[in-house]
C-alpha cells in the first residue's frame, strides 16, 4: 500500500481532477488539463446543471400540457365535425326519402295520364278505323266486281279460330265468292309493319282454308286514311291491292300491269 504525503493529499483534494497511479514503488500524480477547477466550482456547476435540467423538465412538462390541450381541442373539433357530418347525412337521407316519395307519387300520376292518353288515342284510332271501313265498304264490292271478281258479300271483323278454339286472325273486311276470297286490312295510318303483318295473316288464312279443304284463291288488300307513297309501293311489291279514299268514296290504286299475289 502506498501512502500519500500531506502535500500530495492537498493536491489530490484541492485541485480536481487528478489522476493517480502506481508505477513500481512510486506514486505518480498527473493533473488534468483544467487545473483551475476546484470542488466548489464543480459543485456550483453541478447545481447549475441541475437547475437547467429542472427548467428543461418544466418546459417539457408545459409543452406536453400544451400539446395535450391542443390534441383535446383537435379531438373536440373532429367530434363536432363528425356530428355535423352525421346530421347533414341524416338530413340528406331524409330529404332523399321525401323526394323519393314525391317522385313515386308523380310517377304514378304520369303513368295514369299516359295510360289514359293511350286509351283515348286507341279509342280515337278505333273510331278512325271504323270511319275508314264505312268509307270503303259501300263501294268495295262495286269496284272489285268491275274488275271481274263478282264478289257476292262483304263481311266485317271476321275472326278465325283453330280446331282447339285458339284465336288465329281477324280480317277487317272480307269479300267472298265461289272461287276467291279477298282479305282487306284497314288502318288509320298504314305502315310497312302493317303490310308485313298482313302477309303473316294471309299465310294463316291459307293454312286455315287448307285444313278445311277450302281451295279458293286468297287475295289481299290494304288501305289507310294515311299512307306514304313508300308504304303503298311496299304493299304493291308484296302483291296487295292498295285502296285509297277519295272524298266519300274509294278507288283501287294499282298499276295497269299489276298482278295480285295468290295465297
Amino acid at each position: 500500500m502506498v501512502l500519500l504525503n500531506p502535500c500530495e493529499i492537498f493536491i489530490l483534494f484541492d485541485f480536481l481532477p487528478i489522476i493517480v497511479y502506481i508505477e513500481g514503488m512510486r506514486t505518480i500524480k498527473i493533473r488534468a488539463p483544467y487545473m483551475g477547477l476546484t470542488f466548489k466550482k464543480v459543485w456550483a456547476m453541478s447545481q447549475e446543471t441541475d437547475r437547467k435540467l429542472q427548467e428543461s423538465a418544466l418546459q417539457i412538462k408545459e409543452m406536453s400540457k400544451e400539446t395535450d390541450r391542443r390534441l383535446e381541442e383537435a379531438a373536440l373539433q373532429i367530434k363536432e365535425m363528425s356530428e355535423k357530418t352525421d346530421r347533414i347525412l341524416q338530413e340528406a337521407a331524409l330529404q332523399t326519402k321525401e323526394n323519393s316519395k314525391e317522385w313515386d307519387a308523380r310517377r304514378k300520376e304520369i303513368d295514369y295520364i299516359q295510360k289514359e292518353n293511350s286509351r283515348m288515342i286507341g279509342n280515337l284510332g278505333g273510331r278512325m278505323g271504323d270511319l275508314v271501313e264505312h268509307l270503303v265498304i259501300p263501294n268495295i264490292l262495286e269496284k272489285f266486281n268491275k274488275r271481274g271478281y263478282a264478289f257476292g258479300r262483304a263481311g266485317r271483323h271476321v275472326r278465325y279460330h283453330g280446331p282447339d278454339g285458339n284465336y288465329l286472325a281477324e280480317v277487317d273486311i272480307l269479300l267472298e265468292n265461289g272461287d276467291t276470297v279477298l282479305a282487306v286490312e284497314v288502318k288509320t295510318v298504314l305502315t310497312a309493319q302493317d303490310v308485313k303483318d298482313h302477309v303473316k295473316r294471309m299465310q294463316k288464312l291459307r293454312l286455315y282454308a287448307d285444313e278445311r279443304k277450302d281451295q279458293r284463291k286468297l287475295l289481299g288488300a290494304v288501305t289507310g286514311a294515311i299512307a306514304s307513297p313508300q308504304v303503298k309501293d311496299f304493299a304493291l311489291k308484296n302483291g296487295f291491292f292498295v285502296l285509297e279514299q277519295t272524298g266519300d268514296t274509294m278507288r283501287i290504286n294499282v298499276p295497269d300491269d299489276f298482278s295480285p299475289r295468290v295465297w
